[in-house]
Parts: structure tokens; C-alpha cells; sequence
């Protein structure tokens, strides 16, 4: 895949809201943080309220599709998740992007994002915190903030991993893609839904019912999805819900009993998601996985 050009200090950054709002007072540790980095800002219609949404379809998609087609943005900045983006995908026209092509950083909803540049145009993006999850942080030394602006200015991370009980021992390699779970469930079956064979799948969730859990699994299951991985990094499983009648698994369990019949690595635990330290990922370049019993690596490869 096309990686973008990394950042330097002064360049132009958008900043976007795809899918819900924010409120102004949830922008000050993020735009603290840009004018530390030394990048200037180009803020779209993030404070925009209709229902859930950032405003209305036809506002939010305006907005998104400024950024992407901007000359001089270098970065795109998703404010948060929640939802909508999904309802954005068809309609975005790629051609100014092509020409200018530029990183695109979020997580949660913002999956959908990167799953539509990577199938329309085959560019990579970066899997990472967001404005609204920065909220609340007191120190900009936050492991997923330094992690982010590192990847942004070039520096390929590695990521050792402790061992998890779960952990399916191997090695592998390939490109690195995936994000939300409930994102990518939503995409199967549509022209969004990217092909796995051979790839690193990184998957993570947040305040699901166990059972959908399962529900999606099987789905990416039966779509071929999984059996062709070359290894499963498994994230933040954050917030998970039961029924009365108890599912019997927790989420962790019911994503390894859906590979156990394949035989590529797995890691738990991966610092990435609705975590604190949410560590920044490109997807849509290549990496190795090691999984052993003292722990898990993942690095990328030049």
C-alpha cells in the first residue's frame, strides 16, 4: 500500500468529525498537543450537533470531504467514534485525495475509514487515539500520544507484548489491517470488506453484548476471513456485557475458540483500543508477529 508523506513541524493538519461531535472543551488537550508538536490546524464543523451526528449526513460528508481533497492538509485527524461513518463511504469522491495523498488517524468507527481508502485507493492509515478520547489526559507524555506523533514523523514502532494464557505460539508475517470488530462486521459482504488472506487481522471492542461478540466472529468466519490469516493480534475487549443467562465464554475465549481450528499465531492483550495507552499502528504495511511463552513481538518490516 501507498504510505503518505510523514510530518514535519509546520505543516497543515484537518481535524473532522465523520461521525459524532464533540464539545469545544474536549478539543483544548488535543489542540494543546498540535501546537506543541508545532503543526498548524485546519478545524472542520466538529461542534455541529443533529441527533448522534456531527450534523446531518450531507454536512459531515462536506466536511470529510474538504480535508481529503485540501493540498496542503498532511494529516487528517477524526475527532472521535460513536457512529456514521459507514454512511459517508459511498459517496466519497477520491480523486483529490489521490493526487494528495495524506494520513488519515483514528480508531472505533473511524475503521470504516480506513477500510474504504485501503480498498479504493490502497493507502495506508494509522490506527491510533483520537481528540475525544484525550479528553481527560493530564500528561501529553501518554504513551499513545508519544506513540502517535512518532509514527507520524517516520519512526516505525515495535511492540512487545506479555504473555496471555490464550496465546496461540508462532510466527508470522504480512500487511497489517483491521480495527474495530463490530466496524468490520458491518463491512462484510460489501465492496469494503478487504481481503485477509496472508494478513496480520488486528481486532478490538468495546461495550458489546458477549453473545454479539460471538455473533460476529462466526460472521467473519464463514465470510473466509479467518482462515487465511497469517496471525491474530486481539486488542482492548473493553466493557463487555452478559446475559442473565450467562454466554458461558468471556470475549477473549470466544474470539480464540473461533480460530482454534486454524494454526496462525494469536496474541491477547495487544495495547491497542478503548484502552488507556492506546498505542498507534500503521494498518496497510507489512509487520512481523512473534508469539512465544515469554511473551509476544510485533514489529514492522522496512
Amino acid at each position: 500500500m501507498q504510505l503518505p508523506p510523514y510530518l514535519k513541524s509546520g505543516d497543515l493538519v484537518g481535524i473532522t468529525a465523520p461521525a459524532r461531535w464533540v464539545d469545544p472543551e474536549e478539543m483544548q488537550n488535543f489542540l494543546s498537543i498540535l501546537e506543541e508538536q508545532g503543526l498548524k490546524t485546519l478545524t472542520g464543523s466538529i461542534y455541529t450537533r443533529h441527533n448522534q451526528f456531527a450534523g446531518e449526513d450531507s454536512n459531515r460528508l462536506e466536511d470529510l470531504q474538504q480535508m481529503l481533497d485540501h493540498p496542503d492538509v498532511r494529516a487528517i485527524f477524526c475527532v472521535r467514534g460513536g457512529y456514521g461513518t459507514i454512511r459517508l463511504l459511498d459517496r466519497i469522491d477520491l480523486k483529490g485525495f489521490a493526487n494528495h495523498p495524506k494520513w488519515v488517524v483514528g480508531f472505533s468507527d473511524i475503521t470504516a475509514l480506513h477500510s474504504f481508502l485501503q480498498m479504493r485507493i490502497g493507502v495506508a492509515c494509522i490506527h491510533a487515539v483520537m481528540p475525544y478520547t484525550l479528553r481527560d489526559v493530564a500528561d501529553f507524555k501518554d504513551p499513545g500520544i508519544v506513540s502517535l506523533f512518532k509514527v507520524l514523523k517516520g519512526e516505525l514502532p515495535s511492540y512487545d507484548v506479555p504473555p496471555h494464557p490464550l496465546n496461540r505460539e508462532g510466527k508470522g508475517k504480512g500487511v497489517l489491517l483491521g480495527g474495530n470488530l463490530s466496524v468490520l462486521y458491518s463491512l462484510t459482504g460489501t465492496p469494503f470488506q478487504f481481503p485477509t488472506r496472508g494478513a496480520i487481522l488486528f481486532l478490538e471492542d468495546v461495550d458489546e453484548y458477549l453473545y454479539h461478540i460471538d455473533r460476529m466472529m462466526q460472521n467473519l468466519k464463514l465470510a473466509g476471513m479467518l482462515g487465511n490469516l497469517s496471525g491474530l493480534l486481539v486488542g482492548g475487549l473493553t466493557d463487555m456485557h452478559d446475559n442473565e443467562v450467562p454466554f458461558g465464554m468471556d470475549a477473549a475465549q470466544i474470539i480464540r475458540e473461533a480460530v482454534e481450528s486454524f494454526d496462525f499465531p494469536v496474541c491477547f492483550d495487544f495495547p491497542a483500543g478503548h484502552i488507556e495507552g492506546n498505542m498507534a499502528m500503521i494498518l496497510g504495511r507489512e509487520v512481523s508477529l512473534e508469539v512465544g511463552d515469554n511473551g509476544s513481538q510485533l514489529f514492522y518490516i522496512d
